[in-house]
């Protein structure tokens, strides 16, 4: 049997053709580089984030009521932990609700 006739096995792509040229479309020039987030908070000078602070704390909850996290904000440790202590306040002091 040759390759061609061969079963595939399930989990496996079959051999690639050559010529149709998907893989130079798709980098023509350069290839995308995502930029770096900065902490906002650090870029403000903010040192501290306080429970009543809500205009800051509300930033960073989603409609549905879930903390954002550090990968989707791009806030540093330190903030994201003073963010999810004050959003965790708020909750039990009825400020911001636990669902959205």
């Amino acid at each position: 049997m040759n390759e061609t006739n061969r079963p595939s096995r399930p989990g496996t792509r079959p051999p690639a053709r050559g010529g149709s040229g998907d893989a130079k479309r798709r980098f023509r020039g350069k290839r995308f580089t995502p930029r770096r987030k900065v902490c906002r908070l650090c870029a403000d000078h903010i040192d501290h984030v306080d429970y009543k602070q809500l205009q800051i704390v509300k930033t960073f909850v989603a409609d549905s009521g879930k903390i954002l996290s550090r990968r989707i904000t791009g806030t540093c440790a330190k903030h994201q932990r003073q963010i999810t202590r004050a959003i965790k306040v708020n909750r039990n002091l009825a400020i911001l609700p636990y669902s959205g």
